[in-house]
């Protein structure tokens, strides 16, 4: 699922889809969906989306060419005006869903696992299937243990001692309800949920979602749009059966810029919460056939390289650099998420300012998409500005320093 417009990564979804945002120096967001599919066994995968979808098709069809023989794909489905249908795009969801149901040739009784695009996790598929088929239920749902300030951000379930669905609230809002929400002890304890003493938490979806076919086309027959805010109560009060499947593991929900620029700089841990580095399950991404990264005379500390980069006399602490960087000297940078280039060219193009980040630049707590052009001596810093604080092309969201793709900033520029 990646149908929405992203407005809570803008302005990284300005030119691209919220699947396409680059993620952990030379991934796309889409890349961790699609490897936990492919790990679990499933090769039969649609993406769903309606905004700037170009760079989403364009990585899709160099990355994931499947054997024709093992029937596999992965195939975007763009919203699209059809004659003779409600002419409107996606408005939700599960609205998302219901207009490419036509799609979907299967039997009543076949599974459809329907997943967020916008997560950062490692999840075996098989389990979850494993313990819907085990239940007898007609829909599961991903639950994670979250503490309970972070439960307004999330659909909220409550369970009994059996992992059958009972309450589902969508982003709750007010003490008294937040603790109604609570989890309690024994259940807890029953299913190994490491509940910490206390510390309340609540059961958070995950936004992923197992349905028996049948189950699902039922539940799409209404008009409802969107699954955690109307399908799943609406199902829950005709009494379909929902089990939950938990998730004890590292799951980051990483809508916003916070969420999305903290998950990346994690990264750069000595222990990441999320290890890129894993040879049993690698996260797959393009190709790119790039050289080695060159470091002439540089300062890195807990930094993530990624190919191509050009690097001359610069100092780095806490970064992820995307591709084909290019970090001139003098340069020191502190918490900065650098998406890269897409050419090695580093006048690629016309404009006095090359691509790159210029020579003695100080950037702290940032955001650089991608093909951002820097000029010498430009100082950025969310320090004193407010949300929403805006000058020349950058802007500050949940204070982070935002450079849109492909901005300018001239030599001397300082925010």
């Amino acid at each position: 699922m990646g149908g929405g417009e992203g407005k809570r990564l803008f302005p990284l979804t300005k030119t691209r889809c919220k699947p396409a945002v680059p993620v952990g120096g030379k991934y796309r967001l889409v890349d961790i969906a699609i490897s936990n599919c492919i790990h679990s066994g499933f090769n039969r995968i649609y993406l769903l989306t309606q905004y700037h979808t170009r760079s989403l098709h364009r990585h899709v069809r160099d990355t994931y060419n499947f054997d024709h023989f093992g029937g596999g794909f992965v195939e975007v489905l763009s919203a699209e005006l059809v004659c003779g249908q409600n002419q409107t795009w996606y408005e939700g969801t599960a609205d998302a869903v219901r207009k490419n149901l036509s799609y979907f040739l299967l039997g009543d009784n076949d599974l459809v696992l329907i997943l967020a695009g916008d997560q950062l996790y490692r999840m075996d598929f098989m389990r979850m299937v494993d313990d819907h088929l085990e239940s007898g239920a007609d829909v599961t749902v991903a639950a994670k243990l979250v503490p309970s300030w972070k439960i307004c951000n999330f659909g909220a379930i409550e369970l009994d001692g059996n992992l059958r669905i009972t309450g589902f609230v969508e982003k709750p809002n007010g003490a008294a309800e937040v603790r109604r929400l609570h989890i309690s002890p024994a259940i807890a304890r029953r299913h190994g949920l490491p509940l910490p003493p206390n510390d309340p938490h609540c059961l958070a979806s995950m936004g992923d979602y197992i349905f028996r076919f049948g189950a699902l086309r039922e539940a799409l027959s209404g008009s409802e749009n969107d699954f955690g805010k109307e399908v799943i109560p609406r199902l829950l009060r005709d009494g379909v059966n929902l089990h939950a499947h938990l998730f004890d593991d590292y799951w980051e929900d990483i809508g916003t810029i916070r969420s999305f620029f903290d998950a990346n700089i994690a990264l750069t841990d000595i222990v990441p919460p999320f290890d890129f580095f894993n040879g049993e399950r690698p996260i797959f991404t393009t190709p790119r056939y790039l050289p080695a990264s060159k470091v002439n005379g540089c300062s890195l500390e807990q930094v993530v390289l990624a190919d191509g980069c050009s690097m001359d006399g610069a100092s780095q602490h806490r970064c992820v650099i995307g591709p084909c960087s290019v970090i001139r000297r003098g340069a020191r940078l502190e918490n900065v998420l650098v998406m890269g280039n897409d050419f090695f060219d580093g006048r690629h193009g016309c404009g006095d300012v090359p691509c790159g980040i210029g020579e003695n630049c100080y950037i702290a707590n940032a955001i650089l998409d991608k093909n951002v052009r820097i000029g010498n001596g430009v100082r950025l810093s969310p320090e004193g500005k407010g949300n929403g604080y805006v000058n020349c092309e950058c802007i500050v969201v949940d204070g982070i320093v935002c450079v849109p793709k492909g901005a300018t900033l001239p030599d001397g520029f300082v925010l």
